[in-house]
């Protein structure tokens, strides 16, 4: 804890996790893939608080999603409560490493990987490699004038008649020791350095993750890898599914014990799925379903991780999921994001009345599809400032908006996000505490304009 009283950033978000009441509501912004910006968005943002001269590339540190890096003095600009502990690899199978220059098609200065490869096509889109290799059928597309890339479903034509485990299971491996030796002195680094709650993210963990199901990092994948044949395997071959899922989490559970031994508890929650089972009005499938099939072996690694670790357990599952809340909880799940509030089901002051007292929700913060790209800095300003008094009552809320910032969003509306966030995120109680030790009153910031840094 501070001089001031307040709590650090680790404190603040451990206190949430514990559904205990901090001095102001935590935020998060890039502590895993889903809570981060696209990089045309840090790149503007950086250009706005004047933190970099101009034409100063961005690293892209995820190159499915093109999500910029919240280098340490964006983080310290915004005030951000969190810092991401993740691997070496990316969705395309290559290392984050031998950055060398790119430009998107806005025309965005960036850095990729080394093995960011890609081919234009006549059409105007350009292709992407499993592993880098231009010699392997491309794994992703990005689309003429696009921002990010689609996976490309690869692969022979399936014999459902002779179906073989092991096609849907190669992914699954144990860690690498020199990826472990990696994570080990990654999360002492920012334990040491940082006062930031670290935030990890553990591979091979989202059973039935239809972004994994298409293994944009494999050469030639083999098995069930279309969107369809999966959703109608669900009733069509539930066994074969449970044999997947059944070796999938048994190499889980070892590498589960093979990380904590590695970071311990230095980490506070983990990113253990993001497999999304929602659309924008109802499920992918019925709630019996995921009872069924998924519950079982996410209930499994959530037993290991809270008997054996003081981690929470982080879902990402975007859509109309409200009637899986209840069994999200019962699986284990400690954290609920992206609360797509837009959604059919997901009205935030029913979530949060109904699974306020047992589940952290992180997100909700402003609508990415409509609020934050296309309303006025207002229209964001009373959107955040609303959903941080629903979310944030008596604790349990970590901000963030509904997903990642995506590409095109004005600099304006995300400046006036931070803002109407940095006014409305502190409690009451803590305010009369810092006034009576002469502090100056909580939620009495300057506005983050044009060339500030908040101090």
């Amino acid at each position: 804890m501070s001089a001031t009283g307040s709590l650090s950033p680790r404190e603040r978000v451990e206190c949430v996790l514990a559904h205990q009441q901090p001095d102001r509501v935590p935020c998060d912004f890039g502590g895993c893939s889903v809570t981060g910006m696209h990089v045309s968005a840090v790149y503007g943002l950086r250009q706005a608080l004047r933190l970099d001269p101009p034409g100063t590339r961005v690293k892209v540190i995820d190159p499915f999603q093109m999500l910029g890096e919240i280098q340490p003095d964006l983080i310290a600009a915004l005030e951000i409560d969190t810092m991401p502990l993740q691997g070496t690899g990316t969705f395309f199978g290559f290392p984050l490493d031998r950055w060398k220059p790119w430009t998107t098609f806005d025309g965005t200065p960036v850095l990729v990987p080394g093995d960011f490869n890609t081919d234009l096509n006549p059409d105007g889109s350009i292709w992407q490699y499993p592993q880098g290799d231009r010699a392997a059928p491309p794994s992703g597309e990005m689309p003429a004038g696009g921002f990010y890339f689609d996976t490309i479903q690869r692969g022979a034509p399936v014999d459902f008649d002779h179906l073989c485990v092991e096609d849907n299971t190669e992914e699954f491996s144990l860690i690498p020791d020199a990826e472990l030796e990696y994570l080990a002195r990654e999360a002492e680094r920012l334990y040491r350095t940082t006062d930031q709650a670290i935030f990890g993210s553990f591979p091979g963990g989202g059973f039935g993750d239809m972004a994994w199901l298409p293994a944009p990092f494999l050469k030639r994948p083999k098995g069930i890898r279309d969107y369809k044949d999966w959703l109608m395997s669900l009733a069509q071959r539930p066994g074969f599914v449970r044999e997947i899922f059944e070796r999938q989490c048994a190499v889980a559970l070892q590498n589960l014990a093979r990380l904590y031994d590695a970071v311990g508890n230095r980490v506070s929650l983990i990113f253990l799925t993001g497999a999304d089972y929602g659309t924008q009005d109802s499920l992918f499938f019925s709630p019996r379903v995921w009872a069924d099939l998924y519950a079982p072996f996410f209930r499994r690694l959530a037993d290991w991780i809270h008997q054996n670790t003081r981690w929470k357990i982080f879902i990402h599952s975007c859509g109309a999921v409200e009637s899986l809340i209840p069994q999200f909880i019962e699986a284990g799940f400690d954290v609920l994001n992206p609360v797509q509030c837009s959604a059919t089901g997901m009205d935030p002051e029913t979530l949060k009345h109904r699974y306020g007292e047992r589940l952290v929700f992180w997100g909700g913060g402003v609508d990415t599809q409509r609020t934050l790209p296309f309303g006025t800095p207002e229209q964001v300003r009373k959107e955040v400032r609303d959903r941080i008094n629903l979310f944030g009552q008596s604790g349990g809320y970590v901000f963030n908006p509904v997903h990642n910032v995506q590409p095109l969003t004005p600099v304006e509306n995300v400046l006036a996000m931070f803002e109407a966030y940095r006014e409305s995120r502190d409690y009451p109680n803590h305010r009369q505490f810092h006034k009576s030790n002469q502090q100056p009153e909580c939620g009495t910031h300057a506005p983050i304009v044009a060339g500030s840094i908040t101090q």
